[in-house]
């Protein structure tokens, strides 16, 4: 299927047997909210909590009319302490409940990194499989809005690196929606990153009804055969407006879980062209590009035509407003990236 908005197209493949029933025209934001509604009816141990996620209906509005529908027994207003939003979600978790844990924005995570790493992800193991945490800690993620400090960052490769826990990252308000279903019914902790840069940048038609999208698939958004792009959410709209600025023939692939990664379709994908970039607009030394990139180098080394290049963000705190388009990857940058990698 293919859905044109502004001027981009998305490319996605239906599940088999999928029958998608009545639809909506959603944004990011309103296919999340869709995504909690859907599963909060379908089961009264889904539970929301968080800074301001009920009366307010949360700073984008992801959780907006939640609380009048189900109640304030499960959408819960939550004081501004993030180590006791997750520590009171893991607790919830093991009871038997399934939270689905707001972080008002990505910088703040690093308040409840204890409770996330020491105790969220070491459960299942600390307890030789007895207990589990089906939680899903959701966040506001990465620049775009030119915010505050702390209100902009990519935290990804931190979670990403650690054991125990699962890392998605949508692009486009299908994905977000089928990928939040499927990290709420996870058994395991999951940490949903939401590109604020495209809450309301993207609209598609999205089913109205329960629909899953598997945590450990890539999307390949756009088939080519010259060079590989990888990227992952607000990114992913970037890359496709840089192949509308290139005459090369461009595979893009949408990461959208970093963890579990879907190594194969990347290798196949490589393997195919020869050529890669790959794209993140988080710090470049440890980003999880060096990871992609790492994955690529001891799979299809001898399938490659040129080195592999990343196009990243900088090592520096995410700039104040009027720097912040100089620090973000855009689509001037990759095409450059892209040149560069065809030419050598």
């Amino acid at each position: 299927m293919k859905i044109k908005n502004n001027n981009i197209s998305i490319r996605r493949e239906a599940d088999v047997g999928e029958n998608l029933g009545s639809s909506s025209v959603m944004n990011l934001v309103q296919a999340i909210n869709s995504a909690l509604q859907n599963e909060m009816e379908a089961d009264s141990n889904v539970i929301i909590l968080g800074e301001d996620v009920g009366i307010d209906g949360g700073v984008f509005r992801v959780t907006d009319g939640l609380q009048k529908k189900f109640g304030e027994q499960r959408v819960v207003d939550t004081p501004l302490a993030e180590s006791a939003i997750v520590g009171s979600a893991i607790g919830m978790s093991v009871y038997g409940l399934k939270p689905v844990a707001e972080i008002q924005f990505d910088g703040f995570m690093h308040t409840a990194f204890n409770q996330i790493v020491n105790h969220a992800a070491r459960i299942r193991t600390r307890s030789r499989g007895r207990f589990h945490c089906p939680l899903v800690i959701r966040a506001p993620y990465s620049g775009g809005i030119k915010a505050l400090e702390h209100h902009s960052d990519s935290p990804e490769t931190y979670f990403a690196h650690t054991p125990g826990l699962k890392v998605v990252i949508p692009s486009n308000p299908y994905d977000a929606k089928g990928l939040m279903i499927s990290a709420i019914r996870d058994p395991d902790p999951v940490i949903f990153l939401e590109p604020k840069r495209i809450y309301r940048a993207i609209k598609q038609e999205v089913p109205d009804e329960s629909y899953t999208v598997p945590l450990e698939k890539c999307n390949v958004v756009k088939q080519g055969s010259d060079i590989t792009v990888i990227a992952y959410g607000a990114m992913v709209r970037e890359c496709q407006k840089a192949a509308e600025l290139s005459h090369t023939s461009i595979e893009i692939i949408d990461v959208r879980t970093l963890k579990p990664l879907d190594k194969e379709t990347i290798i196949k994908s490589v393997g195919k062209t020869g050529r890669c970039v790959v794209v993140h607009e988080a710090p470049r030394t440890c980003g999880f590009g060096a990871e992609l990139v790492s994955i690529i180098q001891e799979h299809t080394l001898l399938s490659l035509k040129a080195p592999i290049e990343r196009v990243t963000g900088y090592d520096v705190v995410m700039p104040l407003p009027k720097m912040e388009n100089y620090y973000l990857p855009n689509a001037e940058r990759i095409a450059a990236a892209i040149e560069r990698v065809m030419k050598f």
